[in-house]
């Protein structure tokens, strides 16, 4: 029987290696956590349970894309899973952090229209060991350019909290087993409000970021379909539970539409949205990465600026986040909708 590198726990890697000491156990538990080890590189077992493991354990994660970009600072990988789909990660380096931001499904299907993944639907939920394997990926890339990956960012392809269960049991693993902070970890969604009401109940203080993009349910209905189901009240008293609960930072992601939700009374809309519900929320504007999908082009930098500025002038901490990779397609989903690749060698 094989399964992927990181989907088992110890007790299912006790049972898959049946017959083995404990010790043997916790030694290959440490080489994938701790020292993100393949098991042909663990020296420490011999070599038959070596060659054992190997059979065993495969990867669950073959890079058909690796793309380098900010003069090394960011780079992004495109994956072929077990059954020929494909998922993207992201790894960015800056000089106080490391962050690497990861897929939840293949595909999504909350159908927002100006995000490349929306555009190419749902296939399937990733699995845990899917999405811990981005991470360690990321970790032992980030170690061999002398860095430490921190932060883990669950803003890639799909919806993490429609995959709540598997995505909450890889966020237990990235604390307990790799030794990442949940103040590090922030798990976004576009407004899943039973996932934010079960997030609040989950041991562990992650963070919460909301893909909120308008400040209205009219346009929020245009813009993130899910809204029809979550209207922005319950969803914004969703989110006042979570801060009272966890009392860690509430974001909310503004991607910015030129023409469409830019101007300066949508500024004020938030402002005043974020007064009502008492959320001192921390705002990110994003200028919209272009997708051939979607013809609406992003908000001028001066425009992005000036929104900023507005809603700082309200009351409400906001800031611009600088885009990483544009020349490498690093908006979720751009590569996996980009055209046939050649498998490559695992990096």
């Amino acid at each position: 029987m094989t399964t992927s590198l990181y989907q088992p726990g110890r007790e299912e890697l006790a049972e898959l290696l049946d017959g083995q000491p404990r010790y043997r156990v916790d030694q290959i538990w440490q080489g994938l956590y701790q020292n993100l080890a393949t098991p042909a590189e663990m020296t420490n077992l011999p070599k038959a349970l070596r060659a054992t493991l190997s059979e065993r354990l495969e990867p669950a994660l073959q890079v058909l894309v690796r793309r380098v970009s900010d003069g090394g600072d960011t780079v992004k990988y495109l994956w072929q899973l077990h059954d020929g789909k494909r998922i993207e990660t992201v790894l960015m380096l800056y000089p106080d952090r490391v962050t690497v931001c990861v897929s939840s499904q293949v595909g999504c299907a909350m159908g927002c229209g100006f995000c490349a993944t929306g555009q190419a639907g749902f296939t399937r939920h990733l699995t845990i060991g899917e999405i811990v394997e981005q991470v360690a990926v990321a970790a032992r890339e980030a170690r061999a350019m002398g860095r430490r990956l921190g932060n883990v960012v669950f803003m890639g392809m799909g919806e993490p909290l429609a995959n709540e269960a598997a995505v909450w049991d890889s966020v237990v693993r990235l604390h307990d087993d790799l030794g990442l902070s949940a103040r590090k970890i922030t798990i976004s969604t576009v407004g899943v409000v039973p996932g934010i009401r079960k997030l609040t109940e989950r041991p562990l203080p992650v963070n919460l970021a909301v893909s909120l993009h308008a400040a209205n349910d009219r346009l929020r209905d245009e813009l993130v379909p899910i809204n029809k189901r979550y209207p922005i009240d319950e969803l914004m008293a969703a989110c006042a539970d979570y801060l009272a609960v966890k009392g860690r930072r509430l974001s909310f992601e503004w991607a910015m539409i030129d023409g469409v939700n830019d101007r300066a009374s949508d500024a004020i809309e938030l402002a005043k949205l974020c007064r009502r519900f008492r959320l001192p929320a921390h705002v990110n504007l994003i200028p919209l990465n272009p997708t051939p999908g979607y013809p609406t082009v992003g908000s001028p930098l001066k425009r992005v600026h000036e929104f900023r500025d507005s809603l700082e002038a309200h009351g409400v901490n906001a800031t611009v986040r600088r885009n990483r990779g544009t020349d490498i397609d690093a908006a979720c989903g751009q590569l996996a909708a980009g055209q046939p690749v050649t498998l490559t060698t695992r990096p």
